[in-house]
């Protein structure tokens, strides 16, 4: 069959791309014949103990004066003493108004307020998820997680719009935000945890704190993308009319970076929910502390209790801020005075009748019968199925056939082996300036003492990613391909990406027992839904100038896909790639808790036993893994040149 050729603008490129590649691959390999036998003095082992940093002594040092003197020393007196009262008094005062307002008032103002923004059915959506939080027992721990997140998303917004006002009104300020913004996404919610819990002990403002901190960095980076990308002729036009700088940016900045402000309100709070859940860890309490229990306990009923209004209230404040920020003109809806008013009235007449709290007879419970179907898919599906085997037995298998022979294959190499294919592969789609960062990055692990632990983790990241992939892209694919099948899909990625990690272990380890193979399916089910949605969006927005000319051309929809399509949506597909491997290597830290071992099962000892050294290493070695995967599978932007 021949060989589809479709004339497109950018046909080019991809022969400028392949050029680059060989000379880069041809320069790394005359690197490489010079370099070593200066390599091999180090040795074909493991990361050479002479290059090896160790910060245990410092670490524990730093640990144990924090320990002495938090009770006595001025810093933590009157600093971050009034820090953790505040915050303490902030959620306190969130969860009784919340308790005073009762079920009643809560589902009137949510409604309310889902009405004023969206209109009629997210109104009603609103008011059904959270009468479902009740009917499930759950509307006490509902209130103790929403007024935690409440007090967070408030911080993490007002933290992040002056990050993200100074990064966006400084080029300087922006250049030395942008490396600090990066580690701390890169970094999972787990480690977080660990140096928050040393300085505040457990309890409700280190879950607070800690939250704050994961979720801060994309208000901050998103209120400044909004600010710099705030049309020029207009503020010229402000500008020319005697307009102050501070008028300017109230003015004219901020209104025109409306869009970027709410989009940075959304993903702050869905952040915040999911740390929420993680924090219970160290006390947080509400839903996350019935689900932590349920891990526990491997409590599939209750921990899906208390999993479904976490999903209902993520759900719900992503459709509300999303409506928010859509920049949609709506009917106009009752106002903010008649809707505390509403609310007021609500929650009086139920306290007047004596029903604040969540009747009793009006719960459902489905832990039992949730349990009864797990035990009965576990005495079924966990082994002796014919001819398929059990899920015990595709764990098993998977774990001698793939993740075993990836850990050892990349424990077996030598040291420098590992940082050369580290830099030919971040080079090949980026610049020397992202090799460089991610050999860093990796090195650093070494140096840092952490190089076997590494390698195992990073063996179930890549096990975990390539299977997210091959089903990632194939549900991609069908869905671009037909509508039918994408609005099947959408609520079904909608639950999935909107369910905190924390959720994810509880049916895996029910289906698969504990270790490395449950952590990496958890993996896989929380980053899949990102993978088919980027896949999806790829495919949808190739030109459809290219599509006509292959079926003028005679070609079928198979070569349509591969070679059309797929080139032409490389960019997305790249995008999908390194957001499926952000995605896997946090649920995999997470899957330490369950037998996942390597660096989460040091970040999850070092937080049990309070050990800051082992904890932090772990967590530092999490960042480097982490930066050298985002480097290797995000192409770098080159700027065009003058003429070209």
């Amino acid at each position: 069959m021949a060989t589809l050729s479709i004339p497109t603008p950018g046909t080019a490129a991809p022969r400028v791309l392949k050029s680059r590649a060989a000379g880069k691959l041809l320069l790394l390999a005359l690197l490489t014949a010079v370099l070593l036998p200066l390599l091999n003095h180090w040795g074909n082992g493991s990361w050479p103990h002479a290059l090896t940093v160790h910060l245990d002594k410092p670490l524990t040092t730093a640990s144990d004066w924090v320990i002495d003197n938090r009770d006595s020393h001025p810093l933590f007196l009157y600093f971050f003493g009034y820090v953790s009262n505040a915050v303490i008094w902030a959620v306190r005062a969130v969860y009784l108004t919340l308790l005073a307002a009762g079920w009643a008032g809560v589902t009137a103002f949510a409604a309310l307020l889902a009405w004023r923004v969206a209109g009629v059915r997210l109104a009603a959506g609103t008011a059904v998820a959270f009468l479902a939080c009740g009917a499930l027992g759950m509307w006490v721990p509902t209130m103790q997680t929403l007024a935690l997140m409440v007090v967070a998303v408030l911080a993490s917004v007002v933290v992040g719009a002056f990050l993200g006002l100074g990064a966006g009104l400084s080029d300087r300020l922006d250049r030395a935000l942008r490396p600090v913004l990066d580690t701390m996404q890169v970094l999972p919610a787990f480690a977080y945890l660990l140096p928050v819990v040393l300085v505040f002990g457990i309890g409700v403002p280190a879950a607070v704190l800690a939250t704050v901190v994961y979720a801060a960095p994309p208000m901050a980076r998103l209120t400044a993308l909004g600010l710099r990308g705030a049309d020029p002729e207009v503020l010229e036009a402000v500008e020319s009319l005697g307009a102050t700088r501070r008028q300017r940016l109230l003015t004219a900045r901020v209104p025109l970076a409306r869009k970027e402000l709410l989009l940075g309100l959304n993903q702050t709070i869905m952040m915040a929910l999911s740390m929420a859940v993680i924090a219970a860890v160290i006390g947080a309490g509400g839903l996350g502390d019935r689900v932590y229990q349920a891990l526990a306990s491997v409590d599939v009923g209750a921990a899906l209790a208390a999993g479904i209004p976490i999903v209902l209230l993520a759900v719900v404040l992503d459709r509300v801020t999303a409506a928010a920020g859509d920049g949609t003109t709506r009917p106009r809806t009752i106002g903010w005075p008649y809707a505390l008013a509403v609310t007021v009235a609500v929650a009086l007449a139920t306290r007047l009748l004596g029903a604040p709290d969540w009747p009793a007879g009006w719960t459902l419970g489905i832990a039992e019968p949730v349990n009864r179907a797990v035990d009965w898919m576990t005495a079924h599906l966990y082994s002796g199925v014919p001819v398929v085997g059990g899920t015990a037995d595709w764990a098993g298998h998977f774990t001698t056939w793939v993740l075993d022979p990836v850990r050892d294959g990349l424990q077996w190499l030598p040291w420098w082996s590992v940082l050369l294919v580290v830099a030919a592969l971040a080079w090949l789609i980026g610049t020397w300036r992202t090799a460089l960062t991610a050999v860093l990055a990796m090195a650093a692990i070494g140096v840092l003492g952490v190089w076997e632990p590494s390698l195992d983790t990073l063996s179930q990241v890549l096990a975990a990613v390539a299977v997210t992939l091959v089903l990632g892209f194939a549900t991609g694919i069908a869905a671009a391909r037909s509508d039918r099948v994408e609005r099947a899909l959408r609520p079904v990625l909608d639950v999935f990406q909107t369910m905190p990690q924390f959720v994810y272990l509880i049916p895996v380890v029910a289906l698969f027992g504990v270790g490395r193979a449950p952590a990496v399916a958890a993996a896989v089910v929380y980053a899949l839904p990102a993978v088919v949605r980027i896949t999806a969006q790829g495919l949808r927005q190739v030109d459809q100038a290219a599509l006509e000319s292959a079926r003028s051309l005679g070609a079928t929809g198979r070569q349509q896909l591969w070679q059309v399509q797929l080139p032409l949506a490389r960019r997305a597909l790249l995008l999908a790639v390194n957001q499926g491997v952000v995605l896997v290597l946090a649920v995999v830290i997470i899957g330490g808790l369950v037998g996942g071992g390597a660096l989460g099962y040091d970040v999850a000892f070092g937080l049990a036993q309070g050990d800051l050294a082992t904890g932090l290493v772990a967590g530092a070695a999490i960042v480097c893994l982490g930066l050298m995967l985002d480097r290797v599978t995000q192409p770098t932007e080159r700027r065009a040149k003058k003429g070209a």
